[in-house]
């Protein structure tokens, strides 16, 4: 079960969208979310990723360590 708390303006439009349509809030929710969820997941797991970074290594660095500046 999920709780979520709409702007005023959101919820209007919501509430309207559901009425001219015949379908429910909750459909439209679920819709949102099915849709979207893995544009959200790329978006913020990659920004987690980068926050949680370790060491990073340049390519001369990089060069050195696997040969090729022999």
């Amino acid at each position: 079960m999920l709780s979520v708390r709409l702007k005023p303006s959101i919820e209007k439009r919501l509430s309207r969208l559901a009425k001219e349509t015949g379908r429910t809030k909750t459909f439209y929710a679920t819709k949102l979310i099915e849709e979207h969820l893995g544009d959200l997941e790329d978006r913020y797991l990659a920004e987690a990723r980068l926050e949680k970074r370790g060491k990073t290594y340049g390519d001369a660095q990089v060069r050195r360590e696997i040969g090729l500046d022999d």
